[in-house]
């Protein structure tokens, strides 16, 4: 799977636009980053990537790419 279908589906569980993603960007900096984003994010890794992350792997991303990485 690309990087690019990989950010749309992120895009989708934090509930903002693809285009306003970037590998680089901090999660800190994206409004939308909050609690609600981070369980839609969890369920997306079961779902779609029968992958499960603790809470410690989730706290320790600290940008776009992070999550990206997970997504692996």
């Amino acid at each position: 799977m690309t990087n690019e279908k990989k950010l749309e589906m992120l895009a989708d569980a934090m509930g903002v636009e693809a285009a306003e993603l970037s590998e680089g960007m901090e999660l800190k900096d994206i409004v939308k980053w909050d609690s609600l984003a981070s369980i839609n994010f969890i369920v997306l890794l079961d779902d779609e990537f029968d992958k499960e992350v603790s809470a410690g792997e989730l706290k320790r991303c600290k940008t776009v790419e992070d999550l990206l990485e997970l997504m692996e």
